[in-house]
């Protein structure tokens, strides 16, 4: 059973929200992931824009995005904080969530790709944050 959770927010006919569960199907495919896994929210339904307001503090303008959550001992899940709030970030740059760890994808430069390195700084950083 995994440990954390990736909720990836995206709409149906979306490119790019493809390209972004592409690229974290093929990372959780590796053993070095095996204690994440994904849940896909798809924010054009009722369930997929309930748990995208629940996040509230990812533009829904900066479409596909993430956030990583945790399951605790109970079995509750909660988000993992982002313990360099208000830092610049060098790899994930003005992608990168202020409150809680996750991404979501910047039009204004890059060409609005959440990349590989991006991807795995985040789910490395949100083992970090954890076990602070």
């Amino acid at each position: 059973m995994s440990e954390y959770i990736i909720k990836v927010f995206g709409k149906e006919g979306c490119d790019k929200c493809k390209v972004l569960n592409r690229r974290l199907d093929d990372l959780l495919q590796k053993d070095e992931w095996s204690d994440f896994s994904k849940q896909y929210c798809d924010v054009g339904t009722e369930d997929g824009l309930v748990e995208f307001c629940n996040v509230e503090c990812i533009n829904p303008q900066r479409i596909p995005a993430m956030v990583v959550a945790k399951k605790d001992a109970s079995g509750a899940v909660r988000l993992v904080e982002n313990p360099a709030k208000g830092e610049k970030d060098p790899v994930c740059g003005s992608s990168k969530l202020h409150t809680f760890l996750g991404l979501q994808t910047d039009y204004t430069s890059g060409g609005g790709v959440l990349t590989p390195k991006m991807l795995k700084r985040v789910l490395s950083e949100s083992r970090q944050a954890d076990s602070a």
